[in-house]
């Protein structure tokens, strides 16, 4: 069962358009500097993410696993992320724990890759052995517990009840060997989400925000129990992200959620993510147009996000961070409605 849905998230995906919603950064410019006194070789991407050290700010994010499928779609995208020293996490292990034998299809990742960083999965309501087997099985360097509340109880097949999350993340994190991440897959983080994941030892956040693969929409092909009625659930994945950094924790917070450009990448980042996630884009293409163009895709990437940067003035990530970000629009309007100042990110 888990199989088939699987596949059917794929195709879907591949021959579907995003949305119906953005990722609220077309909202977000960049300050152009005229004299930046830099060249492109002193841009330095490069960051340490969970005590190893990456050549990009980039987490090439969950997508699948489970299926000789899915194998294929591993084998290339860690490929990908070793050559150019991105993170890597798989899709959901739920499947590997049920069925052993499609573990192969995860471990792939960690095969091609042995000395990155790799992520597993696992939702966040799955017992805490499941979750350790699933660090196991990879050799991983963190856990990404999932959220997708709205895509269960848009599916069939889905959970209805929710009770005890948090005491169950809080016993991972506790049991875990490795770092916990809490991941949304689409609809969002808020303040007060994040604020009880805090609570519950949880120190790295991926936003994962409206406005990219949207589950909702994809269940409703399914023939979900929405209709097309939530597809605008969620919170747009800038506005999760100022939502997440307002709260001034000490918190490690990747940017993902229909970030598919380096414009985009360099916005999140300038906004303070000290990571960006990026996935249904990669796969897309590498589905469409093959593993070659794929690597193209990301050369280019690399090129236009250091690019951006160096038209900003920044030299590498903790530079841009202080550079001003100017914030308009319902982006604007929303972080005000939510007490956020969104001068503060202009005036730096």
């Amino acid at each position: 069962m888990r199989g088939k849905r699987k596949e059917e998230h794929i195709n879907i995906a591949l021959h579907s358009q995003d949305g119906p919603n953005t990722n609220g950064f077309e909202e977000v410019y960049l300050l152009h500097h005229s004299l930046p006194e830099l060249s492109m070789e002193e841009i330095d991407l490069s960051c340490e993410f969970l005590g190893k050290k990456l050549n990009l700010p980039l987490v090439l994010n969950a997508i699948t696993g489970g299926t000789p499928r899915a194998e294929d779609i591993n084998y290339h995208l860690a490929c990908i992320a070793k050559k150019y020293g991105m993170a890597m996490a798989v899709g959901s292990q739920t499947i590997s724990i049920d069925d052993p034998g499609s573990a192969s299809t995860f471990r792939i990742v960690r095969e091609i890759n042995p000395t990155g960083v790799i992520i597993a999965n696992m939702g966040a309501g799955r017992p805490v052995e499941d979750a350790l087997a699933a660090v196991e099985m990879i050799n991983a360097d963190a856990l990404q517990l999932h959220f997708n509340v709205p895509q269960e109880l848009a599916m069939r097949e889905g959970d209805r009840s929710f009770k005890g999350i948090i005491d169950n993340v809080a016993r991972i994190v506790k049991e875990c060997p490795v770092p916990v991440i809490a991941k949304e897959v689409g609809f969002g983080f808020s303040r007060e989400s994040v604020s009880l994941l805090y609570g519950a030892g949880v120190n790295i956040i991926d936003v994962g925000g409206m406005g990219g693969t949207n589950f909702i929409v994809i269940e409703d092909k399914r023939g979900g129990m929405f209709g097309g009625e939530l597809d605008n659930w969620g919170i747009p994945t800038a506005q999760s992200l100022a939502e997440v950094l307002s709260l001034g924790l000490p918190l490690t917070v990747i940017a993902s959620g229909g970030i598919r450009t380096a414009l985009d990448a360099a916005k999140a980042l300038a906004m303070g993510a000290d990571l960006v996630g990026i996935a249904g884009s990669f796969l897309k293409v590498l589905l469409r147009e093959g593993a070659d163009v794929l690597d193209n895709v990301v050369a280019n990437m690399v090129y236009r996000l250091k690019a951006v940067f160096l038209m900003t003035g920044a030299d590498n990530i903790e530079r841009i961070k202080t550079r001003p970000v100017i914030i308009t629009g319902r982006t604007g309007e929303w972080l005000k409605l939510r007490g956020i100042n969104p001068e503060w990110w202009a005036r730096r």
